[in-house]
Order: C-alpha cells, then sequence, then structure tokens
C-alpha cells in the first residue's frame, strides 16, 4: 500500500474548525470526548455494583430511571472519531502498531507513563468539566473565560513537563 502524506497542519487546522462550526450549528453545542469514558464507567458501575452507583452522587444521575448514557451523543461522536481515525490511518498507509515515547525509559516504563498521563488527564478533564476538546476548542470558540484558562494552563504545564522530561528523549 502506498503510504500518502500527512495533511498540512493549517489546512486541518480550518478543517477542524469548521466542523466545530457546524457542530454548533447542527447540534446547538459544540466538540466534546471526555463524557464518553465517565458514560463507560457509569454503565460498567450499574452492572457491577447497581445499588452503590444508584446512590452515588456522581454517576447515579447518569443511571436513573434506566437511562443509557451510552446513548448520549458524546459517545456516538468519540465513537466516530475512533472508527475514522482507523479507517484514515489505513487508508492512507500510517498505521503502525508501537509504542511512542523515550527509548531510554523501555517499553514497560512508557506505557506506565501513559497510563500515569492518562489518568492524569482524565482527572483535570472531570474536574475542569471537560477535556481539551471539549473545554479548549469548544469553550474558547464561543469566547468562554474558561476555555482560554484551561487553554493556558494546559499549555502551560505541558511546557513545564517537556523541560523537566527533555533528558529522557536524548
Amino acid at each position: 500500500m502506498r503510504v500518502r502524506p500527512i495533511w498540512n497542519a493549517h489546512f486541518t487546522g480550518v478543517i477542524l474548525g469548521l466542523v466545530l462550526l457546524l457542530t454548533f450549528l447542527m447540534t446547538g453545542h459544540g466538540l466534546g470526548a471526555s463524557g464518553a469514558p465517565t458514560a463507560v464507567a457509569a454503565v460498567t458501575a450499574k452492572a457491577v455494583a447497581p445499588a452503590a452507583t444508584a446512590s452515588n452522587d456522581y454517576l447515579g444521575g447518569m443511571v436513573a430511571d434506566g437511562a443509557n448514557p451510552l446513548s448520549n451523543w458524546i459517545s456516538w461522536e468519540v465513537l466516530g472519531v475512533l472508527l475514522g481515525a482507523l479507517i484514515a490511518a489505513f487508508a492512507s498507509g500510517h498505521f503502525r502498531l508501537r509504542i511512542d515515547g523515550p527509548d531510554r525509559l523501555g517499553s514497560p516504563a512508557r506505557l506506565g507513563m501513559a497510563l500515569l498521563a492518562g489518568i492524569i488527564s482524565g482527572v483535570g478533564a472531570r474536574i475542569s468539566l471537560g477535556c481539551t476538546s471539549g473545554l479548549g476548542l469548544s469553550g474558547a470558540a464561543v469566547l468562554a473565560t474558561a476555555g482560554f484558562v484551561f487553554l493556558i494552563g494546559f499549555f502551560a504545564v505541558g511546557a513545564v513537563f517537556g523541560l523537566l522530561t527533555k533528558g529522557w528523549w536524548k
């Protein structure tokens, strides 16, 4: 299969902006992703411990009265993004199974680092009530102060951790 070039970042940014605009116009809300894992957690918790889930202030409301949080728009959006990315990776010839990260650490440490970073990002997304796409992109698109504060903090923390871990990548 022929490997196609990756899209230009500026062109892709314009496309993302148009998708975000169309999402606002067609659905009345922006993009997001962090709600999907929360919906999976609510459904899983209800299956494992229904009484505890029903009495939980955070997850209980999502499954009250037989509601299925997986039928929410955000779950379908995330599923579409995953399938679309997979199809695009195969179609462009860029699909590879690999473990990215600094070679100095070895695969187990890189996987551990990725897991820790994912957990920290997930907790941060729940605390801030949005992820980079929901709070950052969609929030900033509607000129919400929280969106800009989030983006500034996100980039500042990324720069600090980039500097702290720079030596691992040599």
